[in-house]
């Protein structure tokens, strides 16, 4: 019980901190010098849109936060390639977060655009961007975290065997292990997800380390950006073709015991959802991962949108909001595991239905998860 109290004021104190060092970006001011040759303050109106498509989208750098005016951000290297200019390499910081040019290159609504010397666009150059954006430099940390985890346990199996009770990482690795393998290859691949494992095990952990770290305050969304889910939904679509027999192709392009008039409509469908398969992995990725940080951002926004109308709004809006964002993260939590379960077992269920197995091969007994030697008692407990 302390053990959540703990963590629900940790999430409580990040939701606060992303608030109060968000303050510059959310409440901007600007300057106006009167007749009289007095500066005048006047604070901006918020762009919430905007805050919320800077925080979901790829960027240049990892910004953190704001402090006195001032942009407190982690800069990254940008790798160009222009074939006018040639290759060239920096850092993103050269930019000054968009205020400067850089060696004939300056950054517009971090697009980086090759310019010429008095600073206007150079429209008879172009530039391809190679740079390690915030998600690729991400998403090499979580390869990076995935492969010390899984060289730990299975230094300990090498170790230790299958007779000495896990412990460390093992003890938290081994019943996920376990629960893709009875609950998501056996039953749709039947005696042939043995072959499948290391891939389901492999995609399984990669989304859901990206899910975890993108929830920490400063990360980058990676599963929230449709490249990276587009080339899971690739990959797993090449091993649902690989996976693929003649049968298959047959039910695609000649569905057996259908009138022609039917087949004449069942055809295209049925070819169709040899993409639609993947593409429904691909949006159903994306949009419940970026769903959920678009609602915490929006939560945090309230408060500084109560706040420009009146102080006290504001203040008094602020409890509340923090509790829904808190709410919130929580459940994004739960979404981190449910969306890698289920992107998993939609992978693992296209396979099995690509090679017309499903729960198991002709010659072999199906997979029961209540085994019993009585039909009667086996009918039960189904």
């Amino acid at each position: 019980m302390s053990a959540k109290c703990v963590n629900s004021f940790l999430v409580a104190v990040f939701s606060l901190s992303i608030s109060l060092f968000s303050n510059t970006a959310f409440s901007q001011h600007g300057a106006e010098i009167t007749e009289k040759g007095t500066t005048v303050h006047h604070e901006e109106k918020m762009d919430a849109a905007k805050i919320i498509m800077e925080h979901v989208l790829d960027n240049h750098e990892f910004h953190l936060a704001e402090i006195g005016g001032h942009p407190v951000s982690i800069p990254l290297p940008i790798i160009l390639y222009s074939p006018q200019r040639g290759f060239d390499a920096f850092m993103s910081s050269r930019f000054e977060h968009g205020q400067a040019q850089y060696n004939g290159y300056k950054m517009v609504n971090d697009k980086i655009l090759p310019v010429d010397e008095s600073g206007n666009i150079d429209e008879s150059a172009s530039v391809l961007d190679l740079s390690l954006t915030r998600n690729v430099v991400q998403m090499f940390l979580a390869v990076l975290l995935l492969i010390l985890v899984m060289t730990n346990v299975a230094k300990k199996y090498r170790i230790n065997g299958t007779t000495k009770a896990p412990s460390g990482f093992q003890n938290a690795v081994e019943p996920v292990i376990t629960f893709v393998r009875d609950e998501v290859g056996k039953p749709n691949l039947g005696s042939k997800y043995e072959k499948y494992m290391p891939y389901l095990l492999s995609v399984f952990f990669f989304i859901l380390i990206n899910n975890l770290v993108g929830l920490i305050p400063g990360s980058a969304n990676v599963t929230g950006n449709i490249a990276f889910t587009l080339v899971l939904a690739f990959i797993s679509m090449l091993v649902i073709l690989f996976s693929t027999n003649k049968h298959f192709w047959g039910h695609i392009f000649w569905p057996p015991g259908v009138p022609l008039f039917v087949k004449v409509i069942l055809i295209p469908v049925e070819f169709a959802g040899i993409f639609i398969k993947p593409i429904a992995l691909m949006i159903r990725l994306f949009a419940n991962m970026v769903a959920g940080h678009i609602v915490i951002i929006c939560f945090i926004a309230l408060i500084f949108i109560f706040g420009a109308m009146n102080t006290v709004a504001g203040l008094g809006f602020s409890p509340l909001s923090i509790a829904f964002t808190v709410f919130i993260y929580f459940i994004e939590l739960l979404v981190a595991f449910i969306q890698a379960f289920i992107f998993t077992n939609l992978t693992a269920v296209f396979i099995g239905q690509a090679f017309e197995t499903g729960h198991a091969d002709h010659n072999e007994h199906p997979h029961d998860p209540h085994p019993t030697h009585d039909h009667q008692e086996k009918e039960y407990a189904l």
